[in-house]
């Protein structure tokens, strides 16, 4: 794993990014050099491992969970934060392809997510720059707001989800100095990287045994799980993977299903006229999937390519982000692969004692937190 991070990283890893500069300090793991009995090994030290770790320990297993990186270092803590409630699929979507109550249920864990993410912030006093009440989405074209209208029809009467309203184009305005058509006002924002490693904090509270730098090159089924690394081994009754479009071939039935995409951030230097660019402060983005956030003075832009492609450098996609002067310098670049599914939609389930979940599809910030715990649920039933 930790070969497949560097090679396509390389200049542009989470190491050069915002929100590992400005992260709560964090503990380095032990790599795994002993052979372990657990009752679940967890394997990825992402938001979907962490969330399985903490609930699986809060329910008494010992839980052994093995990173190939750092915990946190991959798309969960390489992210734009955004909290949007909802799936890749719009409401809309999801009606025409699973029918009005399957579409519900369905988003109704999203709503559950929200909910989940906001009480384990609280919960354990996560210092993640919580904003639960500012997050104008900008509309690039008269199109995307007239989607945006019949979005909230269907949310108001079919998903009953309160938390979503338009903005007229005078209300985003007001939010942010661009000349959008109006918005969406959906979710909120976080550091993610800082919520990855508070949510690490409480599962080595609640008893998870962490290994770093231990990537797992075999794992054997037969018999219970048998999870090898190069200078260790973690036998289980159960494993989650967790890793995502970094899981390197270790079960390829449910690799197979994942399509790596690459995520990049850009962090420009302290902006003159940052309080004209975002006047409200808030973080926002825009349906050409351009975010923009004030942080300490800084703007940051981020932006998605598929397949899997690395720019040539930071500058390379930082002109899409709206206000940006040209005599800006990059202060942080980082990117990397996150998980996408062909449906758009998790990819959740079990494969004998291998329990998965992975393809967020760019929704995971709140998602992979509640997949998390829905895996531990059907591990303890």
């Amino acid at each position: 794993m930790q070969g497949v991070i560097m090679s396509f990283n390389s200049g542009l890893d989470i190491e050069r990014s915002y929100h590992t500069a400005t992260a709560e300090p964090e503990p380095r793991h032990p790599i795994l050099t002993a052979k372990i009995d657990a009752d679940l090994v967890v394997i990825g030290g992402g938001c979907t491992g962490l969330s399985a770790a903490l609930n699986a320990a809060e329910r008494g297993l010992k839980v052994v969970l093995v990173e190939g990186g750092r915990v946190g270092w991959g798309a969960s803590g390489r992210n734009g934060g955004q909290m949007i409630v909802g799936l890749c699929k719009t409401a809309c979507e999801l009606v025409k392809l699973l029918g009005r109550e399957r579409a519900r249920a369905l988003f109704d864990l999203a709503l559950e997510a929200w909910g989940l993410v906001l009480d384990l912030i609280k919960r354990h006093a996560m210092n993640c720059d919580l904003r639960k009440t500012v997050h104008p989405i900008g509309t690039a074209s008269a199109g995307d707001m007239t989607r945006f209208e019949h979005e909230i029809e269907c949310l108001a009467t079919i998903m009953n989800c309160p938390l979503m309203r338009i903005l007229s184009a005078a209300e985003v305005r007001v939010a942010v100095d661009a000349p959008y058509h109006g918005g969406l006002f959906d979710g909120g924002h976080m550091l993610p990287l800082n919520y990855t490693l508070a949510l690490a904090q409480a599962a080595a509270a609640a008893g998870v045994m962490f290994h770093e730098r231990s990537v797992v090159r075999r794992l054997d089924s037969r018999n219970g799980i048998r999870a090898e690394t190069a200078f260790g081994a973690v036998r289980a009754r159960r494993a989650v993977l967790a890793g995502h479009a970094l899981l390197k071939r270790i079960h390829l039935p449910i690799e197979s299903r994942i399509m790596p995409i690459g995520s990049y951030i850009v962090d420009n230097e302290p902006l003159a006229n940052a309080a004209a660019v975002i006047p409200s402060n808030a973080a926002v983005s825009d349906t050409r999937f351009i975010r923009c956030r004030p942080t300490a003075g800084c703007c940051l832009a981020e932006s998605a390519t598929c397949p899997a492609r690395r720019p040539t450098s930071g500058t390379s996609f930082a002109h899409t982000s709206r206000g940006l002067s040209s005599s800006s310098s990059i202060s942080y670049a980082c990117g990397g692969l996150a998980s996408v599914t062909t449906s758009r939609l998790p990819h959740v389930g079990r494969d004998g004692d291998m329990y998965f979940a992975h393809g967020c599809s760019g929704l995971g910030v709140i998602l992979s937190t509640l997949v998390g715990k829905l895996l531990v649920e059907a591990i303890a039933d």
